[in-house]
């Protein structure tokens, strides 16, 4: 699923702004969050991953809003 135009236009605009300055240096990481995008980005091309990192980022801040439990990158990033 990708992510759809319901909510809060100008939200939706700087998460896709966001998940664009982290496409930029995703190359050069090689953590969990690197892995998943570059091959997300090999799977998909780089307009989908965009928006599927925005949408990743997106639940990652809700889940930490809403939730009590701290942020682990290995587990939010996995890698089948």
């Amino acid at each position: 699923m990708g992510m759809t135009k319901n909510g809060n236009r100008e939200l939706r605009t700087l998460l896709i702004h966001g998940a664009r300055a982290v496409l930029r240096f995703a190359a050069k990481r090689q953590d969990a969050m690197g892995r998943w995008l570059n091959g997300l980005v090999a799977r998909r091309g780089k307009v989908n991953a965009v928006v599927a990192l925005a949408n990743k980022l997106g639940r990652i801040a809700w889940r930490l809003i809403s939730g009590d439990q701290e942020f682990q990158l290995s587990r939010a990033f996995k890698t089948a």
